[in-house]
């Protein structure tokens, strides 16, 4: 198990990661979420040994403080792959085993078996430039499971590819790690990749930990107005604006709640009385924006759409609601 105690990471007197403590547990996968400049990665580094930090990193009880990385039993991938483009794909794989003398034998069967894993059986004679990009992370994760990490470090694994590619792979990432039972802590700045692969989230913000725990408690009940807007709400209503939402749904009053993009829905008995302003057209349904009085725009889903200047009537689904901070409620989900 990795623990983390009051870690920090300085540079020029200035914190990029301060006082983080968190733990990962055997076979658990956390993602370390947040924007560009949170200290995610260099938190990574800091685990892996490539940045000096202060507190206490340790696994299994045992401090790593003066392990070299090489000696800590980690495999780090990056976001790139980093194949060496000369050697097929077998020989990538199998690289680290050879460093670490496996014999040959040993070390075929084990690549074969992983390409199998990661879904690129019988590509072993393959170079690296004649593959797809999400071939090419496929091969270089399975290079990482070769030697059968204590802990595996993914930094942006899927942030080179484009969008598409990206959502499936983050589905066979998650598979693929809890197949081969790896534990592993995983960098990323979209929370849709961080709700697909991970079992928890840390979320980080200006170096300092804001929110850790299981997916359902962090999407449930965001710390705050930042955290529930960066995990992927619309938007959060505060004061007087919340409390007529709040009312609709059945909910105590707040002094905030944060909205899913489907939070209100178009139905002739709904409390809510708005006008359209913006109506467009899905496949599945039409969406949209509509003025409330006393909450503001707000984005709303209908069977039909309304011409712009109608009212409109809105009831509100409660589990697209989450209330932030100190009000989160378990009702709420």
């Amino acid at each position: 198990m990795l623990s983390l105690r009051e870690v920090s990471v300085a540079y020029d007197g200035k914190a990029a990661v301060e006082d983080v403590s968190l733990e990962l547990a055997d076979g658990e996968v956390l993602a370390l979420l947040g924007p560009s400049g949170s200290g995610k990665s260099t938190l990574l580094r800091a685990v892996a040994g490539l940045e000096p930090a202060t507190g206490e990193i340790s696994w299994d009880g045992r401090s790593l403080r003066g392990v070299p990385t090489h000696k800590r039993g980690f495999a780090l991938m990056f976001q790139d792959g980093q194949l060496f483009p000369h050697l097929s794909v077998a020989n990538n794989v199998a690289y680290s085993m050879r460093l670490r003398r496996i014999p040959a034998a040993g070390r075929a069967e084990r690549v074969a078996d992983l390409l199998e894993l990661v879904g690129l059986g019988g590509y072993q004679d393959r170079l690296p430039g004649t593959l797809s990009g999400g071939e090419r992370q496929r091969v270089a994760l399975a290079r990482a499971l070769a030697v059968e990490p204590r802990l595996l470090l993914l930094d942006e694994p899927l942030s080179a590819l484009d969008a598409g590619l990206r959502e499936r792979l983050a589905g066979d990432l998650r598979r693929i790690l809890h197949e081969a039972g790896t534990t592993a802590l995983m960098v990323t700045h979209d929370q849709e990749e961080a709700f697909a692969v991970a079992d928890r989230i840390a979320l980080l913000r200006d170096g300092h930990l804001v929110q850790e725990g299981t997916l359902r408690e962090v999407w449930a009940h965001p710390t705050d107005a930042w955290a529930a807007l960066f995990l992927g709400y619309a938007r959060v209503l505060e004061g007087t604006a919340a409390y007529p939402v709040l009312k609709a749904a059945g909910m105590d009053p707040a002094d905030a709640v944060a909205l899913r993009r489907s939070a209100f829905v178009a139905d002739p008995k709904g409390p809510l009385t708005g006008t359209v302003i913006s109506a467009r057209a899905t496949p599945e349904q039409h969406r949209l924006v509509v003025r409330l009085d006393d909450v503001g725009e707000v984005d709303a889903v209908a069977d039909s759409a309304p011409a712009p200047g109608e009212s409109v009537r809105l009831r509100v689904e409660p589990n697209r609601l989450a209330i932030p901070g100190p009000y989160a409620r378990e009702s709420v989900e």
